[in-house]
């Protein structure tokens, strides 16, 4: 259940990226030690609305569950000399800094393989450590923005739209938690250490994946489509049911199949606008309006009840919906965490699972809690 443990990983890190990532290294089993600046710590302890006293808050430790937390000062001889030590007896150093800052503060390969030649230096950034941007601040919804995400997001005669929540920072801390722990198993054999580099901005075009390629090589532009559809196969998209709303997902021709006999329009299988999956994209409108009429004249459960796993779909939740239902919390990812104010804190559960069962998951230490036991001091 730990199989990560014995590992101590340093972070220097605030906000998202880099705590999400190095959260799941906790939640495996590594002793990460979260590194703050002593005059309130990661800012992302005073976000709210929901505190948890001082210098803490559920937005906080939703990306920082599991870590200890000591204070230093960096910049002070003291607090170097302090560091230094943990780093002897570190195996990974993480920021998530803007990328000229590691070399400024001395926490790059560069300076800590004097240290330790087998460190690992992971570096999450906005835009990488070279280049003219490396000392620009960025976040997560600037990189949607920018990366065209946005604009292929929301209906078609919207406004370009985010998603919901930070899945760029999300997805640039696991890409550099990937990288991270493929060069500390070279280091554990070799003896090497290295630096490596992942940034929101690379993370986010990364995300264009086959849109991406499709304009690289044939300079198509996808446009956004109506109903979160797929962009060239239907029908992959919302319906409004007789309650809400429905999520169909006919990737291949015997879903469709499946679908016309669960919904008894077995007359569209010999429509000519709807022959196949490419087909029916281009004349989605014209599918649409079949489909709706059909679908609403049932509930979203009695649609769901009726596929009954003969083709993918999902009901379309809102997020009290998402959170309280009855898989969500039969498969185990709601979950709670001992808590020093909140008595109980629910969270949720990592979705990675070893020998069938769920990590073990706690909270981050309060703010500079692990200082005597880590660093010595009184």
């Amino acid at each position: 259940m730990n199989p990560l443990a014995g590992i101590r990983v340093l972070t220097l890190e605030q906000f998202g990226a880099g705590p999400y990532g190095t959260m799941f290294l906790a939640e495996l089993g590594a002793e990460v030690i979260k590194i703050e600046a002593p005059d309130g710590g990661d800012p992302s302890r005073q976000v709210g609305p929901h505190r948890l006293g001082p210098n803490d808050s559920e937005y906080f430790q939703a990306w920082n569950l599991g870590k200890k937390s000591v204070t230093l000062d960096l910049k002070s001889a003291d607090g170097r000399r302090a560091f230094e030590a943990l780093v002897r007896t570190a195996d990974c150093v993480v920021n998530n800094l803007r990328g000229t800052q590691p070399a400024k503060l001395g926490i790059d390969y560069a300076h800590l393989s004097a240290i330790k030649p087998s460190i690992v230096c992971l570096h999450i950034s906005a835009y990488g450590r070279a280049g003219p941007r490396a000392d620009w601040p960025g976040y997560d919804f600037l990189m949607q923005a920018e990366a065209g995400l946005m604009e292929l997001t929301g209906e078609p005669d919207g406004p370009p739209t985010r998603v919901g929540v930070s899945m760029i920072d999300s997805m640039s801390g696991l890409t550099g938690i990937v990288g991270l722990l493929s060069c500390l198993l070279r280091a554990r054999t070799t003896g090497q250490g290295c630096d490596v580099d992942t940034c929101l901005y690379d993370v986010a075009m990364h995300q264009l994946t086959y849109p991406g390629l499709w304009y690289l090589n044939e300079g198509d532009v996808s446009p956004r489509v109506p109903r979160s559809a797929h962009l060239s196969l239907a029908p992959v998209q919302t319906f409004p049911t007789k309650d809400g709303w429905i999520f169909i997902m006919c990737m291949t021709q015997k879903f469709w199949l499946n679908l016309c006999g669960v919904i008894g329009r077995g007359d569209l299988l010999a429509d000519p606008r709807f022959p196949d999956p490419n087909m029916r994209a281009k004349n989605r409108a014209a599918m649409s309006a079949e489909l709706d009429a059909t679908f609403r004249t049932r509930t979203t459960a009695e649609w769901l009840a009726a596929m009954n796993g003969l083709l993918p779909a999902a009901p379309v939740h809102r997020l009290d919906q998402a959170l309280d239902s009855a898989f969500a919390r039969g498969t185990g990812m709601v979950s709670a965490v001992p808590h020093p104010v909140k008595g109980e804190l629910r969270v949720l559960a990592n979705p990675l699972r070893i020998d069938g069962e769920r990590l073990a998951q706690s909270a981050c230490s309060p703010l500079g809690a692990d200082n005597d036991a880590l660093l010595g001091k009184s």
